[in-house]
């Protein structure tokens, strides 16, 4: 078992920026490849960007690119999504995911474990 618990959500206006971190504990951490995803109200989840268990390789969904971040700190058992010049439609709960794969990979159903989400908002 993995535990994932997100946290640096809230209210930001349009332009402003967050970072989300996420914390790990339980099974192997660093041979895995982690995830962020969102889900808004209504809408399906989506994937937002992911890592490969070294931090070497990354990939983002292009309504992010150039705009979000992924990073890992493996000694520490985090992973971050650092996220500037945000928009409204950004506006979403934001879920880690982790693989038990090296990955890094986009589709939900290649994630095991999953935390509970943090929300972010962004107002116009």
């Amino acid at each position: 078992q993995v535990q994932l618990v997100e946290s640096g959500g809230g209210l930001v206006q349009a332009g402003g920026s967050l970072r989300l971190s996420c914390a790990a504990s339980g099974r192997t951490f660093k041979n895995r490849a982690m995830g962020w995803f969102r889900q808004a109200p209504g809408k399906e989840r989506e994937f937002v960007a992911a890592i490969n268990w070294s931090g070497g390789s990354t990939y983002y969904a292009d309504p992010v690119k150039g705009r979000f971040t992924i990073s890992r700190d493996n000694a520490k058992n985090m992973v971050y999504l650092q996220m500037n010049n945000l928009k409204p439609e950004d506006t979403a709960v934001y879920l880690c995911a982790a693989d038990d794969e090296l990955g890094p990979r986009f589709r939900s159903s290649d994630y095991a474990y999953w935390g509970q989400g943090t929300h972010v908002t962004v107002s116009s």
